[in-house]
């Protein structure tokens, strides 16, 4: 198939897996006007020029060799795998990971402004993924398979640890009386310009706060309350403040 000339602009497309992104990605190419067999099942086979993968990791090998010869193409949607996990299928392999949450329950424009890193074991599967990433109004960037591993890992860290120091200013935040609720609610608009802030501004100027001015006195008096209210997140805080301090220009590298 010749992405390029072929008579259909717009491949069938077969979606494995009924999970936080599946749902949503079928929504989103059905949206655009694709045809769409799915989700899928696992162990099931949707038809389809290209058979989509949004299996876990470890699930990908497998899942891959259920699909074995059912389409020229065959893609999955990990972050941080490779594409040697879809050898199984024997055909042009190509990745696609929106840069993006996704809890199952987003419409077709959850897609749209993100960033989308592709991959292709060939010229027409890299540019069957950057079609992909673009019907959905995404911005494809090329991942070479050892930068995966850090690339997720940046993703990670800007996603899934951002919801984990969340939670803990929430557990925290039970010392001043506030309910989690509470704290979600009264907290939500400072995360939100905190993170426009760094968007726009970098991480030094956005930095604010007792740290970076330097006032050692309210950090102390910040830990002490961590300490009595949620001493298991004391060595997170330290950890925390130890960063910050580098990150401010007033701590040491080591």
């Amino acid at each position: 198939m010749n992405l390029t000339t072929s008579s259909s602009s717009r491949p069938a497309v077969g979606v494995v897996g009924a999970g936080r992104l599946g749902v949503p990605l079928c929504r989103a190419l059905k949206a655009a006007g694709w045809s769409v067999d799915g989700p899928a099942g696992r162990g099931e086979v949707p038809h389809g020029e290209a058979i989509l993968l949004c299996v876990p990791d470890a699930e990908i090998p497998a899942a891959a060799e259920v699909v074995t010869g059912a389409a020229p193409f065959v893609a999955h949607t990990s972050g941080a795998t490779g594409l040697g996990a879809l050898a199984p299928a024997g055909v042009e392999a190509l990745a696609l990971h929106p840069l993006q949450t996704f809890t199952g329950d987003e419409g077709p424009e959850a897609f749209a402004g993100a960033g989308c890193a592709v991959a292709g074991s060939s010229a027409r599967a890299l540019e069957l993924a950057e079609k992909l990433a673009r019907v959905l109004g995404m911005e494809p960037f090329e991942v070479d398979e050892e930068g995966r591993a850090a690339y997720h890992a940046a993703a990670s860290v800007a996603s899934n640890f951002l919801v984990t120091i969340e939670a803990a200013a929430e557990t925290v935040a039970a010392g001043a009386g506030l309910s989690p609720p509470r704290a979600r609610a009264l907290l939500a608009p400072l995360v939100a310009r905190t993170v426009d802030n760094w968007a726009a501004l970098g991480p030094e100027r956005a930095l604010t706060g007792p740290v970076a001015r330097g006032d050692d006195a309210t950090v102390e008096r910040q830990r002490a309350a961590v300490e009595d209210t949620a001493p298991e997140l004391l060595e997170l805080f330290d950890a925390l403040v130890a960063r910050t301090r580098v990150l401010a220009g007033n701590g040491v590298t080591a």
